[in-house]
């Protein structure tokens, strides 16, 4: 066995394609309307086709949360905060900021408020810290 893939369901399908393509870079791998692969082991599943394979009512099935995020890095972490600033209708869980490890990340919801985490990569913390003096 393996694991193949995260898959979480959506309210549009074209706006969240939209923005895991446009924010993240994802790249749509198989596309089946209802469902659609992306790259990174992401699929994204329609709320109401993800209703008929569970067989719940809709009282039960509640999008988003705050106890699940996806997790992503970004080599050059500035440029990404940039793009995420400019992007419309972004809701922030918390500004940027830097854990005490000093891995500045940001974490902000999607469209269907499912929490994104994007973190700067460890290797580029190396490099800021090294370049402004440490060893």
């Amino acid at each position: 066995m393996r694991y193949a893939c995260t898959l979480i369901t959506v309210r549009d399908m074209a706006r969240s394609k939209r923005f895991y393509h446009d924010l993240l870079g994802l790249e749509v791998i198989a596309d089946f309307g209802a469902n659609v692969t992306l790259s990174d082991c992401l699929a994204l599943q329609t709320l109401e086709s993800w209703k008929t394979f569970i067989e719940k009512p809709d009282a039960e099935i509640i999008p988003g949360g705050n106890a699940f995020e996806l997790y992503f890095e970004a080599t050059d972490m500035d440029s990404f905060l940039k793009k995420l600033t400019a992007y419309p209708g972004v809701e922030y869980v918390h500004p940027p900021k830097a854990h005490s490890w000093g891995q500045r990340v940001v974490r902000f919801y999607d469209p269907d408020r499912h929490i994104i985490e994007v973190g700067e990569e460890m290797a580029a913390v190396a490099r800021r810290f090294y370049d402004g003096g440490m060893t």
